[in-house]
């Protein structure tokens, strides 16, 4: 049985240094508030710079520019293209290098919002502000079993502790801060709001006009503000133990808080809502006994992975990884909403989230037995179906077609790429049958038939007759997964053909087990889809791609060709072609070029093939975009220092390579070595499709 506080506790991050990498965050899945090494926000352009920004984001909070165009999608022009027979189909296409403010604008609006800035004003004798280079002798701990980030820093000789917490359910910060400049009369809390932004940071700070603050109640231990952004609008409650509040006579957007000199000691809360909620807040005890309980039976629910004692030296990395994995996905990534890329830290993309990305955020939850954090966005596709029916429709389809890049509005903006994406159509279905493995019951059926069916009835339609081949072919036009390709002339990509197949069956397999008529557009599709295109042995990216691997373009971006017998099962695949195929990645391929999730994805495939030490080489493959920062974020480039896929899809192929896969060979940690090398403990995990 696997120490779970002990595995947990030995990875804490452990921040000695103002680290523009290397903040700290506390959250609760549906909010998340980054810290800097003070335990608040107190010096933010230093993370801003190229780092992992201090947000303080919700997924209730988005903001909408002013449209004084009225700027609408459903208005933005189509531009048409052919499909494999002729027929003529519309999309919202931008060329890459063009822009308009029309498609600027609908792009990124709506953006995710920043609440506001948080931190210190910290004083020196003289009177001038403090900066971070006058800060000494830092030393910073997130405890993640308890979700508490313990905070100490001197300014000179002066000395100060900080605990910071995220309530369980609310969007809600509790502090506790013992410091010898309070009876000096040297440290205050800043509260500065910002205008919102799609760019990554999601502040503005050059619109004070734009946007108001409003104090619109305010007691000797308590402040209720009001804020408005054009048509969006929101509130903070905000109380403490002692102390006074006031506007900043400089700046009509900042507030401060200082602390009685009376003490040394204080506590602070500050809850954001969407709407006005009156009730009192819970104390700093009452939240950080919440956020305790939370993250303990987090902990010791679902599943563990323990790598100790393993002779391989790579063996400690990974085991951090994967456990800081957990921590950062269960903080932006198990909320409401399908996340952000960079979830609840920075806007990304303006916050929108990436539906073929949620299967890297999500699947992994289920894998590791925490089957309600895949539930909670899953249920959100219900929430949105009309629209996808609706946009199916409007381009001939049947069923729902689900968007790309969206807000939780589901309209897909207008991209030279997004709207031709297909790869996030068999993902529902892929969710709904992994949580129905696991829980295995009637109610699941009921509860996700409506999204398999009409992800299934949209693929079927999508799929066009080739009557000369007697086949089914998907696209033109199409994006497949490595985006590399034209979505205008692209036909068959080998994922999408695998994942077709694989999503078709498994719907018809739904149908049987409720009891319902057979659909036999599906199964005709099903039984007649194209064959996965091959080269010379090889498996390509699409028929269309034949020179895969012997063009220099085509061997970067996401090597998708590995996915079908890795992410998925296999269908319609022959192994001894895959094997070969990825031994000629791995031989060929622009790692250099890749992402975050291409790593686990590829260890996955490798894992099936019996090659398990290849799929450990590649888990750890020394990449700038396999990176994990000390704080556990998967690292990318600048300024998307964030990559949640990354983690996400790390987790699910450390589960695979432990507890195996449906049909997968009857032995301990199949995608592990088994020479003796790796020392592989688990519990709680569930077989990967």
């Amino acid at each position: 049985m696997i120490d779970r506080k002990a595995l947990v506790k030995r990875h804490n991050p452990l921040i000695t240094c103002f680290d523009k990498f290397s903040s700290l965050t506390v959250g609760n899945g549906n909010y998340a508030f980054t810290v800097d090494a003070t335990g608040l926000q107190t010096f933010p352009n230093l993370y801003a710079d190229g780092g992992v920004p201090l947000g303080n984001l919700s997924n209730w909070a988005w903001h909408t520019s002013p449209n004084p165009n009225e700027y609408q999608p459903e208005k933005f022009p189509l531009t048409y293209y052919p499909t494999f027979n002729g027929r003529q189909v519309g999309f919202p296409y931008m060329p890459p290098g063009q822009t308009t403010d029309e498609y600027k604008w609908l792009k990124f609006n709506p953006h995710k919002l920043h609440l506001g800035v948080v931190g210190f004003r910290l004083s020196l004798p003289s009177g001038d502000e403090a900066t971070h280079d006058d800060l000494n002798k830092i030393e910073q701990v997130l405890d993640m079993w308890s979700g508490v980030i313990e905070s100490e820093f001197s300014l000179l000789t002066a000395k100060t502790k900080v605990s910071t917490c995220c309530h369980p359910s609310e969007d809600l910060i509790a502090v506790r801060v013992k410091s010898e400049l309070i009876r000096l009369g040297r440290l205050q809390v800043a509260f500065h709001f910002p205008y919102g932004t799609w760019k990554f940071a999601a502040v503005d700070w050059s619109k004070p006009d734009r946007h108001t603050t409003e104090v619109v109640h305010l007691d000797s231990d308590s402040v209720y503000i009001s804020r408005k952004l054009d048509q969006d609008s929101y509130a903070m409650h905000a109380a403490w133990t002692n102390g006074t509040f006031e506007r900043d006579e400089r700046d009509q957007h900042v507030c401060l808080y200082s602390p009685s000199p009376d003490s040394d000691e204080f506590e602070l809360r500050f809850r954001f809502t969407k709407h006005d909620i009156p009730t009192d807040l819970p104390t700093f005890e009452e939240t950080r006994a919440a956020a305790e309980s939370h993250w303990e039976s987090f902990w010791t629910s679902g599943g563990a992975i323990e790598l100790n004692g393993s002779k391989d030296i790579r063996a400690h990395e990974l085991e951090r990884r994967i456990v800081l994995s957990q921590y950062v996905t269960a903080i932006q990534s198990s909320g409401t909403l399908p996340p952000a890329e960079s979830g609840l830290t920075h806007n990304s993309w303006g916050g929108k989230f990436h539906l073929e990305m949620h299967w890297w955020h999500a699947v992994h939850f289920a894998l590791w037995k925490r089957v309600d954090l895949l539930e909670n966005s899953l249920t959100w596709y219900g929430t949105i179906v009309d629209k996808a029916r609706k946009l199916a429709d409007s381009q001939g389809y049947e069923g729902a077609r689900w968007p790309k890049c969206t807000a939780p509005d589901g309209v897909n903006g207008p991209c030279y790429i997004e709207p031709f994406l297909i790869w996030q159509q068999p993902h529902p279905i892929y969710y709904a049958e992994l949580i129905y493995n696991i829980k295995g019951d009637r109610d699941t059926l009921a509860k996700y038939a409506e999204i398999v069916f009409e992800s299934a009835s949209f693929m079927a339609s999508f799929a066009e007759w080739d009557p000369g081949q007697e086949r089914y072919v998907l696209g033109p036009p199409v994006a497949p997964a490595q985006e590399i390709f034209d979505h205008a002339t692209t036909m068959n990509p080998t994922f999408e053909l695998s994942y077709w197949a694989f999503g078709l069956r498994i719907a018809i397999l739904w149908r049987e087990r409720l009891g319902l008529p057979k659909m036999e557009k599906w199964e005709h599709v099903l039984k007649h889809l194209s064959k996965l295109p091959a080269v010379d042995g090889l498996y390509v990216a699409a028929e269309t791609a034949p020179g895969t691997f012997s063009e220099e373009t085509g061997t970067r971006d996401h090597p998708t060709m590995l996915a079908p017998l890795g992410i998925l099962p296999g269908d319609n695949v022959d192994r001894e072609t895959m094997l070969r195929t990825l031994h000629e990645v791995m031989k060929v391929w622009n790692w250099d070029a890749t992402w975050g999730w291409d790593y686990p994805m590829a260890a996955m495939t490798a894992a099936r093939l019996g090659e398990s030490r290849l799929a450990l080489d590649i888990l750890l493959i020394d990449k700038v975009t396999n990176t994990y920062l000390p704080n556990g974020h998967n690292y990318q480039r600048k300024p998307l220092t964030v990559y949640l896929p990354g983690n996400g899809g790390l987790l699910s192929a450390a589960a695979m390579m432990a507890a195996g896969w449906e049909g997968g060979p009857d032995i301990h940690a199949p995608g592990f070595p088994q020479d003796g090398s790796w020392s592989v403990t688990y519990e709680g995990l569930a077989k990967m499709l």
